[in-house]
């Protein structure tokens, strides 16, 4: 895991931090790692999973269809690289 110093933080940012903590309940550092995370990984950020589906839906894909890509697929297991 990553860590992080950061300098020259003024007095009333970092007393307005210290004040956000202790009404979350946890410490200043905990405080900044929960507003780097929200700034980074907002709720609203779009998940892979949801677009193949929406994708999917849009183009009229069917579970019936998923079952025919299911069977026309090669499940030989693959070869090992030879490094000779």
């Amino acid at each position: 895991m990553g860590m992080m110093t950061i300098r020259s933080i003024p007095d009333e940012v970092h007393n307005a931090l210290r004040a956000r903590a202790k009404r979350h309940n946890r410490s200043t550092e905990a405080e900044v790692r929960a507003i780097l995370e929200e700034a980074t990984r907002p709720e609203k950020r779009l998940h892979m999973g949801d677009a193949l589906a929406a994708l999917g839906r849009k183009v009229g894909l069917t579970n019936e269809d998923v079952a025919l890509f299911d069977q026309a697929r090669d499940k030989t297991p693959a070869k090992p690289m030879r490094f000779e």
